[in-house]
């Protein structure tokens, strides 16, 4: 079976800035936040300060990845430069997505340049309050007029948006005013990432919200799904109860595989991070392909 991975990173450094503050690379893979704390964030195998375009294929290649998705965000800090060098060098292997902040005055300067001049094909923006806008902005409304702006640069620029929007029970998962602004851009693709973070607990959350994002330009990638259902190990029984909801509520065609590595590489295998889908009985053949394969090419890799 063929795979891609629609949720990576490469990382040139760890420039983060978070809930607690600017988090920075200290070696051998950890890093430190502003409060002193430190974790592993990257496998020290694979980097030292950063996750080079090498460092994945050389996973991807032990694991028959045939291509990734790479994406970007305020925990490992943006790294648009260097995301479009990793596609530049390696066009058959990666494409990716620009990040911007938009609160930033010169703005329209700087997507100049993601879009016009780097040109990438798809925008993600992370608005988690732990490591997103909302960790460092107020309180931002998804289906108000600065999200709307962004919408609507992504819509008439014929961008894919991708959209991380944190975990239940935060002030950024705000799952009806997503699905009232998704309805108002009918042409735009949309991903949401993580399956919309479940926990352990939100089993019959899950079912009540994904009916929301039924829609026809909607799609999820399956990244860190089971990272948050620890401390529960492979092979992710949590996990694979939400992947059964997702798949009747809005069917296997609409989600991607994907890993968020290099992070959760910290945490568990990359066979585990593929097998538990593979060997949960959920899916039938043909839903894997979708899975694995069919759905992110189409939405990442036909242009």
């Amino acid at each position: 079976m063929k795979i891609i991975d629609a949720h990576a990173h490469v990382v040139q450094y760890i420039a983060g800035f978070t809930s607690r503050g600017e988090l920075r690379g200290i070696g051998g893979g950890m890093a430190q936040y502003a409060d002193g704390s430190t974790f592993q964030m990257i496998p020290p195998a694979m980097g030292e300060y950063g996750a080079s375009p090498e460092s994945l294929l050389k996973v991807m290649d032990e694991n028959r990845v045939e291509k990734a998705v790479l994406l970007q965000g305020q925990f490992f800090g943006f790294q648009n430069e260097y995301t479009a060098r990793a596609i530049k060098k390696y066009p058959r292997r990666f494409t990716g997505a620009a990040s911007y902040d938009p609160f930033c005055a010169k703005a329209e300067e700087v997507k100049r340049r993601l879009f016009k001049e780097l040109g990438f094909k798809a925008v993600k923006f992370e608005v988690s309050n732990g490591s997103g806008l909302m960790a460092y902005h107020p309180r931002i409304d998804l289906n108000g007029e600065l999200m709307h702006k962004e919408y609507k640069f992504a819509a008439d620029n014929g961008l894919t948006f991708i959209i991380d929007i944190g975990r239940p029970g935060n002030c950024c998962w705000q799952v009806k005013e997503l699905s009232e602004s998704i309805k108002k851009y009918p042409s735009l693709t949309f991903v949401i990432c993580h399956l919309l973070a479940p926990q352990r607990t939100d089993g019959e959350l899950l079912k009540r919200t994904l009916g929301l994002f039924s829609l026809p330009n909607v799609y999820f990638d399956l990244a860190s799904l089971p990272s948050n259902q620890k401390p529960e190990g492979y092979p992710y029984p949590t996990a694979v109860e939400h992947l059964k909801t997702a798949r009747e509520e809005v069917g296997a065609q609409k989600l991607m595989f994907g890993t968020d590595m290099p992070s959760n590489l910290c945490r568990d295998s990359y066979a585990h991070l593929k097998d538990y889908i593979i060997k949960s009985g959920v899916f039938t053949a043909s839903e894997l392909e979708d899975i694995f394969y069919n759905t992110a090419n189409s939405i990442y890799f036909s242009n």
